[in-house]
């Protein structure tokens, strides 16, 4: 395995394509998506709506926040891996939803306690990683992208797709589990 050089390696610049945090506002959507996942708690009827807002506000989400996939050095090896991340946490609370059909064949959903907890890790895990890189631990990360080829561009790609991922994911398979789950007998 040969090490290539980077001439930026010493450039105190070198990852600061965004020199501020989250703002605040965007704390606070976050918190908001914490309590869309407490609101699932009851069942609800998977209908259009409750197909169509959730990838409509990925959609808008990917739209504000991703321009572009970096793919120099190895950006795509960390976009891939997050993204694979934000699809196992989609794939796996998607799974642990609450899914059943009533007489009438009507379909409805219930986040229950592991659904809500990988929904919640998912989320908090990219607050805290922002939080985080903007209280001390950009230097490591920093360190890390450089010994690694990352590009500083990779990183806000990477957690975006991991959400989208995770979000459209989950969407997806409890709304097929609905339409797949056969309406019990009428004794």
């Amino acid at each position: 395995m040969s090490r290539k050089i980077n001439p930026r390696a010493e450039d105190r610049d070198a990852g600061a394509v965004d020199h501020h945090g989250m703002t605040t506002s965007e704390y606070l959507i976050n918190g908001l998506f914490v309590l869309l996942v407490a609101r699932q708690a009851r069942a609800r009827e998977l209908d259009l709506r409750s197909l169509v807002l959730p990838l409509v506000l990925v959609a808008f989400v990917a739209h504000t926040y991703l321009h572009s996939i970096p793919t120099s050095g190895s950006d795509l090896a960390l976009i891939g891996m997050l993204a694979a991340v934000g699809l196992g946490l989609g794939v796996a609370s998607g799974l642990a939803t609450h899914v059943r059909v009533d007489e009438a064949g009507v379909a409805t959903a219930r986040v229950g306690w592991l659904a809500a907890a990988l929904l919640v890790v998912g989320i908090s895990s990219r607050m805290v990683f922002a939080f985080a890189l903007t209280h001390g631990f950009e230097p490591t990360v920093r360190s890390f992208s450089v010994a690694h080829d990352i590009g500083p561009a990779a990183w806000p790609a990477a957690l975006v797709l991991m959400a989208v991922l995770e979000v459209t994911t989950r969407v997806v398979l409890v709304h097929a589990r609905g339409l797949l789950t056969p309406a019990p007998a009428i004794a």
